[in-house]
């Protein structure tokens, strides 16, 4: 664990405290807007489902919350920080420690085995090798991928690349999730593995936000926030 990482607040104790604040966020790609003044907040314990129509934001705006996009205009708090007071090593330091991202198409390192490539996250905060293996062969188990801890990411079936991407945003038991579609190439058995990991996030009292086109999926969330145009539609409690 690197001594100079940002240390989170400890805002799972006090359930009024959001672990994530976007006000007013907007960001354009080039000339074509994508996000237009969004506002969300998403407490401990709960899930929360963005939806929209391809091309409504909502990937955009998961990037930006996740700090991999600088927004244009508005302010990203998460865990108690303020991502523009931090610089990007801070960032990245932050993502490893307390937040795990499921990107849409999983992006792991090409050259990496599985075993290596889950536990990296854990490496590069510092943990020692062995820990840290152990950590991502018990997180690879969890999903299903025992036996496939020396295979590289070209060796795999889009489904399983996807799961690895699962156990890898869940090695270092965050206390956020944010996942863009993380079971849409997953068969149901896969997904319902993967989707009952992601809701044990939100059980110990954490958050999950998560992209998806999937009505269901959307409806087992505590919240549908709905993206159209750049901008909330409708945010409804679904409890």
């Amino acid at each position: 664990m690197s001594p100079d990482r940002p240390s989170s607040p400890d805002v799972l104790a006090e359930p009024a405290h959001p672990l994530v604040r976007l006000a007013g966020l907007t960001h354009a790609h080039g000339r074509t807007p994508a996000l237009r003044g969004v506002d969300l907040e998403v407490g401990a314990g709960t899930a929360v489902a963005v939806t929209g129509a391809s091309g409504s934001g909502k990937s955009t705006l998961l990037h930006v919350a996740a700090g991999l996009l600088q927004p244009d205009a508005g302010s990203v708090q998460l865990l108690g920080h303020d991502l523009a007071r931090l610089d990007d090593a801070e960032r990245a330091q932050l993502r490893r420690r307390d937040v795990g991202i499921v990107l849409q198409y999983g992006q792991l390192v090409p050259d990496l085995p599985l075993l290596d490539g889950v536990a990296l996250p854990l490496l590069l905060d510092g943990s020692a090798l062995g820990p840290a293996r152990d950590a991502s062969r018990a997180a690879l188990a969890g999903v299903g991928l025992a036996d496939a801890e020396d295979a590289v990411p070209a060796e795999l079936s889009g489904g399983q690349a996807q799961l690895a991407a699962v156990a890898r945003a869940l090695v270092a038991q965050p206390h956020l999730v944010l996942a863009d579609e993380p079971v849409a190439s997953l068969d149901p058995a896969g997904a319902a593995l993967a989707l009952d990991l992601l809701w044990g996030v939100v059980a110990r009292g954490g958050a999950l936000v998560l992209v998806t086109h999937d009505n269901v999926l959307a409806a087992r969330c505590d919240r549908e926030v709905r993206l159209a145009h750049g901008g909330v539609q409708h945010d409804l409690d679904l409890r």
